[in-house]
């Protein structure tokens, strides 16, 4: 009889152990399939070898295994009731189980292979954000393309939701000596929440585990995106605890100085008159890339270079995010930008801010602001109307043609005659500040336009076009006199370079008009957030409450550096080179020329206080 019972109980363990064991397996199938196509659909970002898809594969197993051990939960914890209840109804009851599980690896697979291509991060809690505007995310891709993945995405989930309840038994043997049995069970959830920590060591599983290779994008691939996509949604939103690389008293000491307190005086005088209409041109992802004058393509925007040498063109100048959301709230609130917030998305956050509109609202300005596509996209509207903007312009207010002449709505030919009807018109009040916010430089780049057959180069030439023949016009109107135009990008575009880069960040800033002194180059390094001191400096206009924002021209602007960030991580650019450092493996991934701790430890205390801030704003 004791025989009996022994055999009995471990039959019922093995016939347990092994059908974890093969959920497991499928899950690890299922997560190296999902590497592969991530690689191959992605293959144009980065090189990389037979071997590299190994090497992704080995480097991702742990974080797999962990992600695999928490869908094993309730199985395990059935498997432990069936040992108590005779007959125990397996497979009906964890069928809607896999049928969700399923769902959920088919989306979270094929949203992060499909998004990669032009995000550039791994799928993350962000994702419901700019997933919560449908139209935003679907506006980036063809409906042949949104009907072939539903159709794929329907297949997938069925053939894995089907395959997973046909592993499942309908029952499980029974067991004699239940309370042995348990015990036994209890162990092997013990195993399950080892693999699920990622061992018995001090460090738990993160995404950072995955990490191995100095190139970012094999990382990424090595990432189980369920496991990013869980991490992230658990992750604290205590933002001071966030990012606490140095002690608080070494913090402040690095910190300290390199945002003055005041910087309302100006070393150099670029207007010819205090209170300029403003007219702000915020560019679509144009970044240096399409800039010959700053290194990039050649015979892209052949208008901004040819107006480069009629106005005043800063060199160094760098944008602080890699989001339209992000880029916003820098350029108008004179802000620091956040790797893992969007300060757009916050209301919350929203109404601390100081902002260009605001500012110039209290100096007499009436405020407009013309953007051609969903103005509520984002939570756009709700922060330029805080940011004081009292004219919103959007696709609602063209005609139904032309508000879907482009995928995101009217495009810039269009918006750009606005543009220029309503200035030319005289109706905007004796002072004025009209931002006109570009969008065909953006995915999917259809624009009714053909120089080039590269149509990422076309949508941005289309652009260039667009203004420049904006800019042409308002010459010939009497504003001109007193205007001041401001042509600055939101953020870069990853067009065959990597957030590692830092001319992803490094971008076009030109001001013109008859406001301007003269024309004339400025080098001086400075981020997109100054703009608001510098601008305010120059007309004699306050700022002290622009705290992350620098008068570049000040006198006490005497250590120039730029500070950007992007979803893993954070540049420092100085006078001694750049460092790039990725928050999620904590490692710096690229410091040129040399290594510096110096710098370093300047962005870490930028980025520690930055959020501390973020934590004070209530």
């Amino acid at each position: 009889m004791r025989y009996f019972i022994k055999k009995n109980i471990f039959s019922a363990m093995k016939s347990r152990l092994f059908l974890l064991v093969k959920f497991l397996l499928c899950f690890i199938l299922i997560f190296a399939l999902g590497k592969v196509i991530f690689l191959t659909y992605n293959h144009n970002i980065d090189s990389f070898s037979a071997g590299d898809v190994f090497d992704v594969l080995i480097h991702g197993f742990s974080m797999d295994l962990s992600t695999g051990g928490y869908l094993l939960i309730l199985p395990w914890l059935f498997c432990l009731v069936s040992i108590w209840v005779p007959r125990f109804a397996f497979r009906r009851l964890l069928r809607p189980y896999w049928i969700v599980v399923a769902a959920f690896l088919t989306l979270v697979i094929g949203v992060d292979v499909v998004l990669y291509n032009n995000w550039k991060f791994k799928i993350n809690a962000s994702i419901f954000s700019y997933l919560a505007s449908p139209q935003g995310a679907l506006n980036s891709v063809s409906w042949g393309f949104v009907v072939i993945c539903t159709v794929l995405g329907v297949a997938l989930i069925s053939l894995l939701a089907v395959a997973l309840i046909r592993f499942t038994p309908r029952t499980l043997s029974d067991v004699y000596n239940r309370l042995r049995y348990s015990l036994v069970w209890l162990v092997v959830g013990g195993l399950i929440f080892l693999m699920i920590r990622g061992g018995v060591g001090v460090r738990v599983m993160n995404v950072g585990v995955a990490y191995y290779s100095p190139k970012l994008f094999l990382n990424h691939a090595a990432v189980n995106p369920a496991f990013s996509l869980m991490s992230s949604i658990n992750k604290s939103r205590s933002f001071a605890d966030e990012f606490h690389y140095l002690s608080d008293a070494k913090c402040d000491s690095i910190f300290s100085g390199l945002y003055p307190d005041d910087t309302s005086d100006i070393t150099d005088t670029l207007l010819c008159c205090k209170r300029p209409q403003v007219l702000l041109v915020q560019l679509e992802s144009f970044g240096s890339s399409f800039i010959e004058s700053l290194g990039g393509e050649k015979n892209v925007a052949v208008n901004l270079e040819r107006l480069i040498p009629e106005g005043i063109f800063w060199t160094n100048y760098y944008s602080n995010s890699f989001r339209t959301d992000r880029g916003t709230v820098s350029l108008h609130s004179g802000y620091i930008s956040y790797p893992t917030a969007s300060l757009m998305r916050l209301p919350e956050k929203m109404t601390h801010l100081p902002s260009i509109g605001n500012s110039l609202k209290r100096a007499g300005y009436s405020t407009h602001y013309l953007y051609g596509g969903d103005i509520g996209v984002m939570g756009k509207s709700s922060y330029l109307i805080t940011a004081g903007y009292d004219n919103l312009i959007s696709d609602k207010d063209f005609s139904y043609a032309d508000a879907h002449s482009s995928k995101w709505g009217v495009n810039d030919s269009i918006t750009a005659e606005r543009t220029y009807q309503l200035i030319a018109d005289g109706k905007l009040g004796d002072q004025w500040l009209f931002t006109f916010q570009t969008l065909s430089s953006h995915e999917p780049f259809e624009v009714p336009y053909n120089r080039f057959d590269d149509v990422v180069l076309n949508a941005f030439a289309f652009t260039d076009e667009c203004v420049g023949r904006l800019i042409d016009r308002l010459k010939q109107l009497p504003v001109w006199d007193n205007l001041l135009v401001i042509i600055v990008p939101d953020h870069g575009y990853l067009y065959n370079i990597t957030y590692e880069d830092t001319r992803f960040f490094h971008s076009p800033m030109l001001w013109l008009g008859g406001a301007i002194k003269e024309p004339r180059t400025i080098d001086v390094l400075m981020n997109q957030s100054d703009l608001c001191a510098t601008l305010f400096a120059q007309m004699g206009l306050p700022h002290s409450d622009y705290e992350w924002s620098r008068n570049v021209l000040s006198s006490r602007y005497t250590y120039p550096f730029a500070y950007c960030s992007f979803p893993s991580g954070i540049v420092f650019i100085d006078g001694s080179g750049s460092s790039v450092f990725d928050i999620t493996s904590h490692k710096p991934i690229s410091e040129i020329p040399s290594p510096s701790t110096q710098r370093l430890n300047k962005a870490k205390a930028i980025l520690q206080a930055s959020y501390k801030k973020l934590d004070e704003m209530k």
